[in-house]
């Protein structure tokens, strides 16, 4: 008998226990509702960042006016990254750079070069400051099936700077005369027409810069400027 009350008393608890936890169950549902809004009350938009003006095109600058006044010091800081496979010495997992301006691309001596290389070197005579300022900005992207993996400089003042230091060990191009076209050329935003009224270049100017492609012939020189002071300058 007193088995009999003990087990009517603890299924008695469970099940107001199991009451209790279902009422609280509909309870909470009615409160905290989970019907769906139609609208969002407040949704913030958040503008894309694009720097604060309009794109420039990426295109080579006016030489003579930029490597002047390029930082060659800081090149030498950009060319670190480089030395994992480049050397100024000899051949490493790349080719030897010293003297690499104005040499004949895929011609550097004990270097196996890719057969995407061969055929840029058969096409383009001379590494140029144009086409290296491409090559530099995404090598396999210019070259295709070089066997540079180098994902590439891509702020223009790096190009430029590592330009400027490579032109003291043993570049043999020289800096040419300035062109204000070519200049506003290269400084203009993308997809930007021509000033109106804006004087045409002088008779023998080179071209904007920007017309550089794989095996373009690079625009003669007007004016060679004295290199860099310390510079290496012997041919290569």
């Amino acid at each position: 008998m007193s088995d009999s009350l003990a087990f009517n008393k603890y299924a008695g608890a469970l099940l107001a226990t199991g009451f209790v936890i279902a009422l609280l169950v509909n309870a909470s549902g009615m409160v905290f509702g989970d019907d769906k809004v139609a609208k969002p009350g407040f949704k913030v938009e958040v503008a894309e960042d694009t720097g604060g003006g309009a794109a420039v095109a990426d295109v080579p600058p006016d030489w003579g006016t930029v490597l002047p006044k390029a930082d060659a010091a800081a090149g030498l800081a950009v060319f670190a990254k480089c030395q994992s496979c480049h050397s100024l010495t000899a051949n490493g997992t790349g080719p030897n750079l010293m003297g690499v301006e104005g040499r004949h691309p895929a011609t550097e001596a004990g270097f196996n070069y890719s057969d995407g290389m061969k055929a840029f070197g058969a096409k383009q005579p001379v590494w140029d400051y144009d086409h290296l300022y491409m090559f530099l900005k995404g090598p396999q992207a210019y070259v295709a099936g070089t066997k540079m993996t180098f994902v590439g400089l891509k702020q223009p003042a790096d190009r430029i700077n590592l330009i400027a230091y490579l032109r003291t060990q043993g570049g043999t191009l020289p800096i040419p005369a300035p062109n204000p076209a070519a200049a506003a050329a290269a400084a203009a935003p993308a997809g930007a027409a021509p000033a109106a009224g804006a004087a045409p270049a002088a008779p023998g100017a080179a071209a904007p810069a920007s017309a550089a492609k794989p095996g373009d012939k690079p625009a003669a020189a007007t004016t060679a400027a004295a290199p860099p002071a310390g510079a290496t300058t012997a041919p290569k």
